[in-house]
């Protein structure tokens, strides 16, 4: 007997939301990095005002896709554009169910003719092999997991991302001068001391930077060099807690919950899943609670990735999102929680005077002054920049105003068996609505270069 699939998961559960809630489940960090280096706060603050530096080798997955229908597979699978994707460039990768619903993103790098590297949570890569491997394509996947998943083996790839105000300078001052001019999310190759690899225009906090990626034996050889010369500029390593709180300032919102868990058609893919994987152990929690799943799933429209939706060829979900555009009612903001408040239900941190480290992904609920549910939170964390705590959000447009006052409702739903809108007493931090992303210069000038 072969090992449990997602569908005999969700079978023995009763229902997908039995399967996945999970009261104030483990907090999720990035593998093989310590928490901190210089401290949290400090860390926040590098990208900001000074260079850090992030190692990202450690806690995607990395999926190899080759072969002579790569680029037809891809294609067909995601809702990109491919006519102009070209070798080096790199790309938010969006694959939707027949019905729409965003089965998670990625970062989709070209690296050859017919050959790409689909980076992040597995999800996406989940998708792409299993059309691949049942629909009769010529091609062939190779996945390195995340480092909790290696069997202590390394990385394939280093992945070094520097950025800040003073990310050119160290660059240039690593390289010997300037790097070729690049537009955002294209690589360009560099050299050092006789290694070969890839700069990368990208980064995840709004701030000027790259991110250098490589075959692993020359990882520590690069990281020393990159520390080294940034010394000079007063180079922050980041670690675990600050790294996983940037993406709610750059205003993406990381692992949406996948659209696959309920459509008929998707029986098979559901078959073919494990339980034991992405899809049925990443926990749902949060104030915020449904016993239908479908109230999860999440259109790329509301994810703000209508700009990357190409309509040129035919794939998966095309007539859906077509007909979706103009009618989604949901789209993502950040939520500015009240410090006052956030210190009054959260508590100072132990020296008494600051606030606290906290993220969760928990989907909190946002209501108005009168109750009626406004939107659900996604991600959210202490940033220290801020002086309070953001949170990375989907609202209904009617309360998406930057300065429209909500509240957050703050708790741990129990989840089944007691009813959604149960009066459970929880605390209610007042918030006002803000952009997304939140940093000035992310939602300014991220892409203009």
């Amino acid at each position: 007997m072969g090992a449990p699939s997602l569908q005999d998961g969700i079978d023995k559960a009763g229902s997908p939301i039995r399967l996945l809630w999970r009261q104030n489940p483990e907090p999720w960090n990035p593998e093989n990095i310590e928490p901190e280096y210089a401290g949290w706060r400090a860390e926040q603050a590098a990208w900001h005002t000074g260079v850090s530096l992030s190692d990202l080798s450690h806690h995607m997955f990395d999926t190899f896709i080759e072969g002579p229908d790569a680029t037809r597979l891809l294609s067909e699978v995601s809702a990109n554009n491919y006519e102009k994707f070209a070798i080096g460039q790199a790309k938010q990768f969006i694959p939707v169910t027949a019905r729409g619903n965003i089965v998670t993103d990625g970062i989709l790098e070209r690296t050859g003719e017919q050959a790409y590297t689909l980076s992040g949570i597995p999800a996406a890569q989940n998708w792409v092999k299993y059309h691949g491997e049942t629909g009769g394509y010529d091609v062939a996947f190779v996945t390195d997991p995340s480092s909790a998943f290696r069997g202590g083996a390394n990385p394939a790839l280093f992945r070094y991302q520097v950025q800040g105000p003073h990310a050119k300078e160290l660059a240039e001052t690593v390289f010997g001068g300037p790097l070729p001019p690049s537009k955002f999310f294209h690589s360009v190759p560099v050299e050092l001391n006789g290694t070969r690899f890839r700069a990368l225009r990208h980064n995840m906090a709004g701030q000027d930077g790259y991110e250098f990626i490589g075959p692993w034996e020359h990882a520590a050889a690069v990281k020393e060099t990159l520390l080294g010369a940034g010394e000079a500029f007063g180079i922050v390593h980041v670690g675990a807690l600050a790294y996983a709180s940037a993406s709610v300032e750059s205003g993406w919102i990381p692992s949406p919950v996948p659209g696959i868990y309920t459509d008929p058609e998707l029986a098979g893919y559901r078959a073919w899943l494990p339980l034991f994987g992405i899809e049925g152990q990443r926990p749902l929690n949060g104030s915020f609670f449904s016993a239908d799943i479908e109230d999860y799933y999440l259109s790329p429209y509301e994810l703000d990735y209508g700009r990357s939706i190409s309509f040129n060829h035919d794939f998966i979900g095309r007539d859906a999102l077509q007909a979706a555009k103009d009618t989604v009612t949901r789209t993502k903001v950040t939520v500015v929680l009240d410090p006052a408040d956030v210190a009054a239900v959260l508590g100072p941190d132990q020296s008494g005077t600051d606030l606290g480290y906290y993220l969760t992904y928990a989907r909190h609920r946002i209501e108005t002054g009168d109750g009626t549910l406004a939107g659900v939170t996604y991600q959210t964390a202490t940033i220290d920049t801020t002086g309070t705590i953001l949170s990375l959000s989907i609202v209904d447009k009617a309360h998406a105003a930057p300065g429209t006052a909500v509240t957050v409702v703050w708790g741990e739903h129990p989840g089944s068996g007691t009813a959604p809108d149960a009066d459970l007493g929880f605390p209610r931090i007042r918030a006002t609505v803000a952009p997304a992303p939140y940093d000035a210069y992310a939602a300014t000038q991220y892409r203009r270069h």
